[in-house]
């Protein structure tokens, strides 16, 4: 799903927006996840605080 959503979102011209996910996927297709323009893949174990933390660090507010 993830490259679906990434080549959707950049067909739209919305190349500015973050994306990210977590869930069970296999380590090896987390680079290649990478490589399609997902941001970061957060696998089961991560912590709510360091989603948090990577979120804070990564995604940045729409100004008006």
């Amino acid at each position: 799903m993830f490259p679906a959503i990434v080549n959707g979102l950049r067909d739209a011209g919305m190349d500015d927006v973050v994306v990210f996910g977590g869930g069970i996927v296999p380590s090896e297709d987390i680079q290649m996840l990478k490589s399609q323009g997902v941001a970061e893949v957060f696998t089961p174990g991560a912590t709510m605080e360091s989603i948090l933390t990577w979120v804070k660090e990564n995604v940045k507010p729409r100004v008006p």
